[in-house]
């Protein structure tokens, strides 16, 4: 089951942005807030003087899909909000480099789940 859903207004993303923490990264802002809920919550906002709708949309889809591939690996129970940072332009975006920064700043927030690690399980308890 999917465990997130959209956000979609105006005072929604702006609790967030206000509230929330927020970690950078290369290409990408991240603000993550706590909603005490049993589910994530997702916003995307890229600028519209960065470009034109198809560029935008093309970088939306892009965070999407990331976030899609690393949603079940991830902490429930937050509001997301990925904003693309204005000194970046649309044209550099690949999504090689929105996974790497998305991953990289989404471990920055301890936002993964914990991973037991194999090496230290010790089996003679």
């Amino acid at each position: 089951m999917k465990k997130t859903k959209m956000l979609k207004k105006n005072y929604e993303f702006k609790s967030v942005l206000n509230r929330g923490k927020r970690y950078s990264g290369k290409y990408i802002t991240i603000f993550i807030k706590r909603n005490h809920k049993n589910i994530n919550f997702l916003g995307i906002a890229i600028s519209s003087k960065l470009g034109k709708a198809v560029q935008r949309n093309y970088v939306k889809r892009m965070i999407r899909e990331t976030y899609r591939k690393i949603e079940k690996n991830l902490k429930t129970g937050y509001d997301i909000v990925f904003i693309w940072k204005k000194q970046q332009e649309l044209e550099q975006a690949c999504y090689a480099y929105v996974e790497s920064d998305v991953k990289k700043i989404v471990k920055k927030a301890e936002l993964f789940l914990e991973e037991k690690d194999e090496k230290n399980i010790n089996f003679f308890d």
